[in-house]
C-alpha cells in the first residue's frame, strides 16, 4: 500500500508531488489542453464567477450529500472521471481508483482505454461496495462497439456512457512498453483514400457515431445509457428523444476543440431544456468542493473529477484517490453548512429544475 505524502490539505498540493513522480512527457499528456488551451482555460476561469452568499446561524444539524442515481446510493455527488491508461500514473491503475471511489461512497467510470481488464477493475469496484460504470468509445462499427458493450454488461458494469466528443483520437504520447488499451481488439486496416477524399472527412470521421448509431445502441442495452460530450442544448434534446438515461455535460477537459465553451458556462441552458427529465452530470474544470457546489447550484445532478483524482492516484495510489475525493466531500460540506445548506436538494432551490433529480 503506497503510504500518503504528508501535509496535504487540499486536492490541489498533490498536483506538484504528482508532477515530481511523473516523466515530463507523462505529466504534460495529463495536463494538456488542446491548441491554446482555450477551453481549458475557460472551464477554471468559469468556476471563479458568481458569489456565494454566506448564510450563517442556519440549524445545519445532521445534514448530508447523499442522492440516489441510477439506482446506486451515493455518499455524495463526486465521480470519477474517465482517465486512460491509468498504469501510466501507479501500477495500480484503474483498479486502484475503482476501489478508492467505491470505498468512498462513489463510483467510477472507466475508459473504454483502460489499461487493465475491465473484469479486474469491476472486482476492484465491488470490493469498495459499488457496481462501476463504463465509458465507452465507438469503436468504429456496430459489431466492435457491441461486443465490447456486451462483455463490460458480462463483467457488471451498471451504466454505459457513450462519449461523442472526441471521435478524433490525437496521439500526444508514445505509450511505454506494457500500457496500452487492453480491452479493445485490433484496429481494422486503414483504407485507402482517392485522392479526392479528405483524410478528415472520409477517413477520421467515417469511424463516428452519428444519431442513428445512438439510436441502434439505445435498442441494444436495457442498462442506463448516457451521452458524454454535451455542450449544445439541441443535441441535448435530440439525446432525450432518442431514449437517452442522462447527459454529461463536457468539452473533454479542453482536450479537443480548443475554443468550445467552458461546461460550466453550457450547463444553464442544457439544464433548462432538459433538466427536469433526466440527470445531468457536469465534466471538466472540477478542482474543488466548492466547484462542486457551483456545478450543482447551476443544475447539475452530480460531477465528474479528472486530473485531482490521478494527481492522488500518481502519489497515493488507492489511499491517494480516496483522500482526494474525501477532502472533495468535506469542501462541499462546508460550503453547504457555510451557504445554509444541509442536503444537495437546498442547493437546487437556486436552481428549482434539479429538484425532481435529487428527491
Amino acid at each position: 500500500m503506497t503510504p500518503l505524502p504528508p501535509n496535504i490539505q487540499t486536492p490541489a498540493d498533490y498536483a506538484p508531488l504528482a508532477q515530481e513522480r511523473l516523466d515530463r512527457a507523462i505529466w504534460r499528456y495529463l495536463q494538456a489542453g488542446s491548441g491554446a488551451e482555450l477551453t481549458l482555460e475557460a472551464n477554471r476561469h468559469a468556476f471563479s464567477q458568481g458569489t456565494l452568499w454566506p448564510r450563517p446561524l442556519a440549524q445545519v444539524h445532521g445534514g448530508h450529500t447523499r442522492l440516489r442515481l441510477y439506482g446506486q446510493t451515493l455518499a455524495h455527488p463526486i465521480l470519477a472521471a474517465p482517465i486512460a491508461y491509468q498504469r501510466l500514473f501507479h501500477p495500480e491503475g484503474e483498479a486502484a481508483t475503482a476501489l478508492a471511489a467505491a470505498a468512498q461512497g462513489s463510483v467510477s467510470l472507466v475508459s473504454s482505454l483502460a489499461s487493465q481488464p475491465l473484469e479486474t477493475i469491476a472486482q476492484a469496484s465491488r470490493q469498495g461496495g459499488q457496481a462501476p460504470w463504463l465509458q465507452l468509445y465507438w469503436q468504429g462499427d456496430r459489431a466492435r462497439t457491441l461486443r465490447l458493450l456486451e462483455r463490460a454488461e458480462r463483467a457488471g458494469y451498471c451504466v454505459i456512457v457513450l462519449t461523442v466528443d472526441a471521435p478524433v483520437k490525437q496521439a500526444t504520447l508514445d505509450l511505454p512498453p506494457g500500457i496500452h488499451a487492453v480491452n479493445l481488439e485490433p484496429l481494422p486496416p486503414v483504407q485507402r483514400l482517392r485522392e479526392d477524399q479528405s483524410q478528415v472527412f472520409d477517413g477520421w470521421m467515417a469511424q463516428a457515431p452519428t444519431w442513428e448509431d445512438l439510436a441502434w445502441l439505445r435498442t441494444q442495452t436495457r442498462q442506463p445509457l448516457l451521452l458524454k460530450g454535451i455542450l449544445h442544448p439541441d443535441d441535448a434534446e435530440q439525446a432525450l428523444r432518442l431514449g437517452c438515461d442522462g447527459l454529461v455535460v463536457s468539452n473533454h477537459g479542453g482536450r479537443v476543440l480548443d475554443g468550445a465553451p467552458a461546461s460550466l458556462t453550457a450547463l444553464p441552458a442544457i439544464v433548462q431544456r432538459v433538466g427536469q427529465q433526466i440527470p445531468i452530470i457536469l465534466d471538466s474544470g472540477i478542482r474543488t468542493g466548492r466547484d462542486v457546489y457551483r456545478a450543482l447550484a447551476q443544475g447539475a445532478t452530480a460531477v465528474l473529477v479528472g486530473r485531482p483524482i490521478i494527481w492522488g492516484l500518481t502519489c497515493g495510489g488507492a489511499l491517494g484517490v480516496a483522500h482526494v475525493l474525501r477532502l472533495l466531500r468535506d469542501e462541499l460540506e462546508l460550503t453547504l453548512a457555510l451557504t445554509g445548506c444541509t442536503t444537495l436538494l437546498d442547493i437546487a432551490k437556486i436552481c428549482p429544475s434539479t429538484q425532481e433529480q435529487l428527491q
